[in-house]
């Protein structure tokens, strides 16, 4: 199974974004989705799993949870939206990850792209940074990448372009 996973489109929708996500059976999305019409197109073109952020109105609140846990193709995974990374994280993401013991753990909101592995909880993070226009990030990323036999393989970083160099209207 091949996945595409993004994060903080914050309403934007690149796109070369589409085109790299063609392969892909499903399309996560880790929170900050901004307009819905986001959320609208995502759903048109893949199945989609995701998770309300904190810039999200009642309308995606309404459609989305704070939380998702599912297992796919043998890979159990935990992803929200703020939660930190592997010595930071949240308390109450850190009580989950204790608890329910996800081979993969996904969150958004910092807008910068980390792929490691929590050695301590053995559980592997995964952020993919910001790929809508809003924030401090320079490079906008998402991430693509495989599940084989509960295993995510041949992780890939996909660069879109400098925020800053995308006109905003």
């Amino acid at each position: 199974m091949q996945i595409g996973l993004l994060s903080d489109t914050h309403s934007y929708l690149d796109p070369d974004l589409l085109k790299h996500f063609e392969s892909c059976d499903e399309l996560w999305h880790a929170g900050d989705i901004g307009d819905p019409a986001v959320l609208d197109q995502l759903e048109a073109f893949k199945p989609v799993r995701a998770v309300y952020g904190n810039i999200d109105d009642t309308e995606i609140r309404g459609r989305l949870p704070l939380n998702q846990d599912f297992t796919v193709s043998g890979l159990r995974v935990f992803m929200t939206h703020i939660g930190g990374y592997p010595g930071r994280y949240t308390a109450r993401v850190r009580d989950v990850l204790r608890e329910q013991k996800p081979d993969l753990y996904i969150c958004g909101h910092s807008h910068i792209l980390k792929v490691m592995m929590d050695k301590k909880l053995g559980v592997l993070h995964m952020n993919p940074g910001a790929c809508g226009r809003h924030g401090f990030h320079q490079m906008r990323t998402a991430l693509r990448f495989r599940i084989e036999g509960g295993i995510v393989i041949r992780p890939e970083v996909i660069e879109l372009g400098l925020r800053a160099a995308i006109p905003r209207s």
